[in-house]
Order: C-alpha cells, then sequence, then structure tokens
C-alpha cells in the first residue's frame, strides 16, 4: 500500500495553525468560563487556579500531540478531525483528574470538573460546526483547492480519480483522455497527448497525474518532457491494479523498492512497541500469577504422574528457527506418540492435564518463552517441526505466517481455529487468519484479542482438549 499523499496548499498549510490557535484559544475560554462559574458556589485561590490552569494546558498539548489532531493526514479528512478532538479530549479528562487524585486536591470543587468538560465539549462542537460551515463558503466562493486531473483512464487512473474526487484540498477536473499509451514504436510521444496537457495548462490545471502500468514506464520522460513546455506538474503514480496483494513502497537511496505484501511489523517503532508490551505483560503475569500459581500446578502434575513439570517441544519459530516451547505437562511422560496432536477424549492426558488444557493454563509457560524473546503474546501459534514440513507441502502460503514471532494466542484461535486440525481445511482457515493479523496488525488489535482471549476461557471453548 502506497503511504497517504497530501498536496500541500497555502490553505491546508494555514488550516493547521488556525485550527491549533483557535483550539487553544477556546480551551482557555472554557477553563476561565468554569473557574468563573465555580466562584459562585465555591472560592479557589489565585496561586490554585494558575496551576491548574498550567496543567490543564500542559495536557491539553500532550494528548493532541497523541493523536496528532494538526498532522496533515487528519485535518485532511472531517472525521479525523472530529475522531481526534474527542479522544484527545477523553484523554485530557483521565490525565487531569489523575493529577488531581495524585496531588490530594481532594478540597476541589467537583463542580469545576463539570462545568469545565461540559463547556469544553460543547464549545469544541459548535467550533467543528461553525469551521465546517466556513470551509463550505470558502470552497464555493475562493479558489482555495488546487486544480487537478488523471491523464489516462486505465484501472488504476479510475480509481486514483475516485480518491482525487474525495479530497477536500483538490478540485477534480476529471480526466485527460482515455489513452493508455503515449509512445509510438518510433518512440515519439503521440499528438493527442501534447494536446491534452496544453489543454491542461490553459484551463488553470497546474498538477496532472498520469497512471502508468509497468511496461509503461518507459513513457515518463516523454511525457515529462513535454509537460515542462506548458508549465505543468506530473505526477506519476504506478498501476498495480493486478498485484496479488496489497503492496508498500519504500525507497532506498535513489532506488524505489516494492514489496507486495503490507507488514506494519517491518517499522521498528511498530516491533518496539510490540515487544515493550511483551515484555510488560509477561512479567505481570510471571510475577503476579506464575509465583504462586506455578507449585500449586507443579505439585499435583507430579502427584498424578511421575515426570517433569514442563513439557517443552521443538517448535517452528519466526523466520523458521526452531526454538523450545515450554508447557506444564498435561499427558503421561516418556510418550512415544508425544509427536501425534491431541485429540478429544486422548488417553495420554492426565486428570490435571485436562483441566488445564480446558482452561489453557498448560500455556502459562510460554511467557518465559516472551520474555527471552522467542514468542510474542500474540501471534500465529507455534506448530511442531513435523507439521510445519506436511503443511508446507499441502497448504498454500502456510510459510507466510513463519514471518511472525509465534504467540500464545492469536487472531486464527480467538476466531475458533485452535486445537485438532483433521482436516486440511481446518489448517487453510488457520493460515488465512494468521496472515490477516501479520498484514492488518495494531496495538489495539492485539488488545482486542487480549479480551477475546479471555472471554473465550471464561466460556469454555469447544476446541480446548
Amino acid at each position: 500500500m502506497i503511504n497517504t499523499y497530501y498536496m500541500q496548499t497555502r490553505y491546508l498549510y494555514l488550516f493547521r495553525f488556525i485550527l491549533a490557535l483557535s483550539d487553544l484559544f477556546l480551551f482557555n475560554i472554557c477553563l476561565a468560563g468554569a473557574f468563573f462559574l465555580t466562584h459562585k458556589h465555591s472560592f479557589i485561590d489565585t496561586y490554585l487556579q494558575r496551576q491548574y490552569t498550567l496543567t490543564a494546558n500542559l495536557i491539553w498539548f500532550l494528548t493532541t500531540s497523541i493523536f496528532r489532531l494538526y498532522t496533515e493526514e487528519v485535518v485532511c479528512k472531517l472525521v479525523a478531525i472530529y475522531r481526534a478532538t474527542y479522544k484527545g479530549l477523553l484523554l485530557h479528562a483521565f490525565l487531569f483528574l489523575l493529577y488531581i487524585s495524585f496531588t490530594n486536591q481532594v478540597e476541589f470543587p467537583r463542580y469545576f470538573i463539570t462545568a469545565f468538560y461540559s463547556l469544553t465539549i460543547f464549545g469544541f462542537l459548535m467550533s467543528r460546526f461553525i469551521g465546517t460551515g466556513f470551509e463550505d463558503i470558502l470552497r464555493r466562493n475562493f479558489n482555495i483547492r488546487r486544480s487537478v486531473a488523471v491523464l489516462g483512464m486505465n484501472t488504476g487512473g479510475i480509481k486514483l480519480a475516485a480518491y482525487l474526487q474525495k479530497q477536500k484540498s483538490f478540485n477534480f477536473q476529471g480526466f485527460l483522455g482515455d489513452e493508455s499509451s503515449y509512445v509510438d514504436e518510433r518512440g515519439n510521444l503521440i499528438q493527442t497527448a501534447s494536446l491534452q496537457l496544453q489543454t491542461a495548462a490553459n484551463s488553470g490545471i497546474k498538477d496532472v497525474f498520469v497512471s502508468l502500468t509497468p511496461d509503461r514506464m518507459g513513457d515518463v520522460q516523454y511525457l515529462l518532457n513535454e509537460a515542462d513546455k506548458y508549465c505543468v506538474r506530473l505526477k506519476f503514480v504506478p498501476d498495480f491494479s493486478l498485484s496479488p496483494a496489497p503492496f508498500d513502497i519504500e525507497h532506498m537511496d535513489q532506488f524505489s523498492v516494492i514489496s507486495l505484501r503490507k507488514e506494519p511489523l517491518k517499522d521498528i517503532s511498530n516491533r518496539f512497541k510490540k515487544r515493550l508490551f511483551d515484555i510488560v505483560f509477561s512479567s505481570f503475569v510471571i510475577v503476579f500469577i506464575l509465583s504462586w500459581l506455578y507449585p500449586i500446578l507443579a505439585m499435583i502434575i507430579k502427584m498424578q504422574s511421575p515426570g517433569p513439570v514442563l513439557f517443552k517441544q521443538l517448535r517452528s519459530g519466526r523466520d523458521n528457527e526452531p526454538f523450545w516451547c515450554f508447557k506444564f505437562r498435561s499427558m503421561q511422560a516418556n510418550n512415544p506418540d508425544e509427536k501425534k496432536q491431541a485429540s478429544r477424549g486422548d488417553s495420554r492426558i492426565t486428570k490435571i492435564g485436562a483441566f488445564m488444557r480446558r482452561t489453557s493454563l498448560d500455556e502459562l509457560p510460554q511467557f518465559f518463552n516472551v520474555l527471552m524473546g522467542n514468542m510474542s503474546v500474540m501471534g500465529p501459534r507455534p506448530h511442531m517441526l513435523s507439521h510445519t514440513e506436511q503443511y508446507r507441502a499441502i497448504v498454500d502460503k502456510y510459510m507466510v505466517r513463519q514471518f511472525l514471532k509465534p504467540g500464545i494466542t492469536g487472531w486464527a484461535q480467538v476466531n475458533g481455529f485452535r486445537g485438532e486440525t483433521k482436516e486440511t481445511y481446518q489448517m487453510e482457515k488457520r493460515v488465512e487468519h494468521d496472515i490477516w493479523y501479520m498484514e492488518n496488525w495494531s496495538i489495539a488489535l492485539d488488545i482486542k484479542i487480549l479480551f477475546m482471549t479471555v472471554i473465550n476461557v471464561i466460556k469454555g471453548e469447544k476446541n480446548a482438549y
């Protein structure tokens, strides 16, 4: 997927600053109004008023930065502005109340909090409505948008035109011809292409987007030379409409590198966030749950069946590198069929083992794997090496799931694709969900999976045996 392109205009550039300044002014008006209304019911001294005015403003700067309220990608979309605004206000209320509680200002008037956030919510709603109306007036009566057109009506050009029509910073003027090729067999630019660029210049169009399929990339220089004669800027958009998957375009010095798969976790900042979450969450589980549960389960496991408490097995990890995966032993020790998947009513499973597998308690030692970096809390479940070799030969794209660290729980598991895979289609659906997770990863998705896992454990799962 190509990173979103934003056309810089004076209007859009100024709008970001106007929005930020007007919001700050409105925020402080609401703050002053809340202090004024509060004085009628209870007294707030001047020192405390200044202290909380400064704190409220600092928190406002923090929350708007977190939700990127005044960045180009947000101000370009009205829905994004509203979403970032209400998220910022919610987080502000939480942090401000947290600050008040930690400073032990129990006598601080509750009436002020109610008045302040009521005024702020109402004020921002009104400002957004007024701003939207004013923007519509400007767009209808003044030339504040940049006129653009698309050259060529191939599949990519049609999709691009639909996108441009929705962008408020663009004034889409339509297509310039319907040709898919602009250079003849002798290497000369065809006359109609030249006329179309001349027409664009005469119509006041300053930017022309050209959608080109990979086999037409040789036309770029011819079109660019012709556009330069008419002072028209060309923006070339590769048409990968026949690509089998979403793609990323990255830049490596003077080279453009195309990856035909979207992988958010290739980004180092995303990997850092996920790893930080893994370390914090696994440490919490180990310290507050395993520290007391481990000896209890260990004692029961030993009483019911001789052998080690933990069962370790080589599993396929990220990039298909094997690692030792830990579990509480749920079967009889020294079992010759340990490489066979567990099935319903499996005679190898002990009584405590059946309980642990039903409640997923047998997976808890894998938080040590997470802490060591072999696994993640959320990700594709790790399979035995023999199963990896078996399914890579019969399931399409099976090995794609190995691009990620395996997880204790995952998108496939919370959607019912866990446990024994008797039929090939069950593994195909698991792989399908694992790849979707890889291409759509976000912290929010990980948290959603975590909550769904907890709910499924409480409800009980039919495939947990």
